[in-house]
């Protein structure tokens, strides 16, 4: 869901309290394109839709979330009042640019995944703040998997948690409190961790900052303890795409990887009167 409260924080943040750039240009409607210079997977077009739409003009997608375009494909026909026009410009495009280039970076990674195996390429909390929700979604479009929303999605024990507390101890504080909806995920980064967590029942394992070679001992040893599918296995740490190939094909079920945002680079997508 996009709100129209959110709307007005973008369009209040752009237009601040004396626009005259936008007014230079007649009072008429017009028509513009937004289309991309460079190939891409395009994300951010439901909330350049709502844009558009606050700002009372007509917008016509010629593609969905997902889809791979070729520099030089429109992506939004638009009718409507120029100065409306201007003022959704660089909002929209900003949008556009941004969530479209985590959208190509994420299907970089899950095409070189998928060279080896059906592991998960899954984002992170590394995300920019206020706007969350949409870099999740442009994940998504990537083809990857939006990893937890927000802290009460699942309950997570970090490496802080075992530091103060111990692993055990942390384990059962969070089954105590977890709702029955709630998976509990358990950040490792010792195979000793990896079995106690296994046998205390959780619900994923993260193996943390491993290279490939341990992440593969530790699934050889929950294998040979019998535990391998008592709990989802996630791997996390310093991966990115020279080395997401080795841990693909370590035999884990999930690869976390935050460079899927903040690693990103924006694609370049322009607006014009035609």
């Amino acid at each position: 869901m996009i709100l129209t409260s959110e709307i007005e924080r973008f369009i209040e943040e752009d237009l601040g309290a004396n626009d005259i750039s936008c007014t230079l240009v007649p009072e008429k409607d017009i028509k513009a394109i937004v289309f991309v210079k460079q190939d891409c997977v395009v994300a951010g077009i439901p909330i350049a839709q709502r844009i558009f739409e606050y700002f009372g003009l007509d917008s016509s997608a010629k593609h969905k979330d997902g889809d791979k375009l070729v520099s030089g494909e429109t992506i939004f026909e638009i009718y409507g009042n120029a100065v409306s026009v201007l003022r959704a410009e660089r909002i929209v495009l900003n949008f556009l640019g941004h969530l479209s280039g985590i959208a190509t970076n994420t299907r970089e990674y899950v095409e070189t995944v998928r060279q080896y195996s059906d592991v998960k390429v899954a984002g992170t909390r590394k995300t920019t703040p206020g706007i969350r929700k949409f870099e999740k979604l442009a994940i998504i479009a990537g083809r990857g998997d939006p990893h937890r929303f927000d802290l009460s999605d699942t309950i997570m024990v970090k490496d802080n948690h075992v530091n103060m507390m111990g692993l055990e101890n942390a384990i059962t504080s969070a089954k105590e409190l977890a709702g029955f909806t709630q998976k509990i995920d358990v950040e490792v980064e010792s195979i000793e961790n990896a079995i106690l967590a296994a046998k205390m029942g959780v619900d994923i394992i993260m193996l943390d900052n491993m290279s490939p070679g341990q992440v593969i001992q530790a699934v050889e040893a929950l294998k040979s303890e019998d535990l391998r599918n008592n709990a989802i296995l996630e791997v996390s740490g310093g991966i990115d795409l020279s080395n997401i190939s080795e841990y693909a094909k370590t035999g884990v079920d999930v690869i976390s990887v935050g460079s899927l945002v903040h690693k990103s680079q924006w694609i370049d997508i322009s607006l014009e009167f035609v």
